[in-house]
């Protein structure tokens, strides 16, 4: 049996078990992607007909705003029309969850780190990255302010790419594990991240890193990032609260109420210049704020408002313009399962050998059963004629 027709039957039964308790034409009971133009004040379905089990991450074009790329559980998925149409990109390759996947500045290539591995997209066509294999599965990736530098965000520790992506080299240790990754592109790059629940920033490239006081102390730091629209500005979340920094992390003050839920994990934060439009997704779905988090609205319009929404990406050149993906397996459970599978194409070696010799055992045993069979019905029609 070849690799790709275990790749499609993996993926059959993996989409059957998911719609066990799903009724039937119910959208709202499958994970998806969504759009707004308006920074979350309305939404519509971005992958009409796919029911997905499980939208992990989204990427958008920074020259094309039509063309997209969607992390799911089962690889990714391609639009070259804001969504109207999907195809599976690569299956071949790029199979497994994928949590982590952006374009390069240029909008010709792109990054996914994908359960199988860590791959390249180049002049159209994907090839894998020389990457340790404990760069998956991957929590983010996104290219830095240099030329051919590109950040990558293992299950805890970071890797940095100095050739466009073809090959990642762990970066040096930081002084506990990272849980969130953002770049803020000022007037030199500065990177924020999470590590051990406190905000820390580094500007060498992850060599040296400094504490930046949230989370120090008290409940830890669930997301950090860097605001796109506005220069040195920095967002982040704890327990249930919005931070904002204007720089760099310097001095922080936090914005508006506590979210309306308990026990909320914010996985992405997008605002508008003067911080009163509030766009949070989160475990418990999406929220918005238009008073600049004094009061805050679950967003149910369109959206399965009971199931997880994950990271939010945004168009560099449209601020309105925004991508959420929603999951039918918590994200907890979906990480779990790609931290327990590891890097699929080295174990697919033992998986197509034991899938070989269950292939050929069952041959063997259907030829012998019809084999008696011929025999039979031929030794029958003998004596009929006799």
């Amino acid at each position: 049996m070849s690799r790709f027709a275990q790749r499609v039957l993996l993926q059959l039964l993996l989409l059957g078990l998911a719609a066990v308790g799903a009724r039937a034409h119910d959208p709202s009971a499958y994970g998806g992607v969504f759009r707004s133009r308006n920074l979350g004040g309305t939404w519509l379905s971005a992958d009409i007909g796919l029911f997905l089990n499980a939208a992990l991450v989204v990427a958008i074009n920074p020259k094309s705003q039509a063309h997209l790329l969607a992390g799911t559980d089962l690889g990714v998925l391609a639009s070259r029309n804001g969504g109207l149409s999907w195809a599976p990109e690569a299956p071949n390759l790029l199979f497994g969850a994928v949590f982590a996947i952006t374009f390069l500045d240029d909008g010709q290539g792109a990054i996914c780190a994908a359960q199988s591995g860590v791959f390249r997209l180049y002049r159209g066509r994907w090839t894998p990255a020389d990457a340790p294999e404990a760069a998956v599965p991957a929590r983010a990736v996104m290219p830095g302010a240099a030329a051919d530098r590109i950040y990558l965000l293992g299950p805890q520790h970071l890797f940095i790419s100095e050739d466009g992506g073809q090959s990642f080299r762990p970066a040096p240790a930081a002084a506990g594990a990272i849980s969130a990754l953002s770049i803020a592109r000022s007037e030199h790059e500065v990177l924020l991240a999470v590590i051990d629940g406190q905000v820390m920033t580094s500007e060498d490239g992850g060599r040296q890193w400094r504490a930046r006081g949230l989370g120090h102390q008290g409940d830890p730091v669930d997301q950090v990032a860097a605001d796109p629209q506005v220069a040195k500005r920095v967002w982040a979340a704890r327990a249930g609260r919005i931070y904002l920094s204007d720089d760099l992390g310097a001095v922080w003050r936090t914005l508006g109420a506590v979210l309306p839920d308990t026990a909320i994990i914010v996985r992405g934060i997008a605002a508008n210049a003067e911080a009163t439009v509030l766009l949070v997704s989160s475990n418990r779905g999406l929220y918005r704020s238009q008073d600049g988090g004094a009061t805050w609205m679950l967003k149910e319009d369109n959206l399965p408002i009971h199931l997880e929404a994950g990271p939010l990406a945004r168009d560099p050149g449209d601020a309105g313009l925004i991508y959420a993906v929603y999951s039918l397996m918590p994200y907890a459970e979906v990480w779990r399962l790609a931290s327990e599978g590891g890097n699929l194409l080295k174990r697919l070696d033992t998986i197509s050998l034991a899938a070989g010799v269950a292939f050929w055992l069952l041959i063997l045993l259907a030829g012998g059963w019809l084999a008696q069979r011929l025999l039979h019905w031929r030794g029958a029609a003998t004596g009929d004629r006799t």
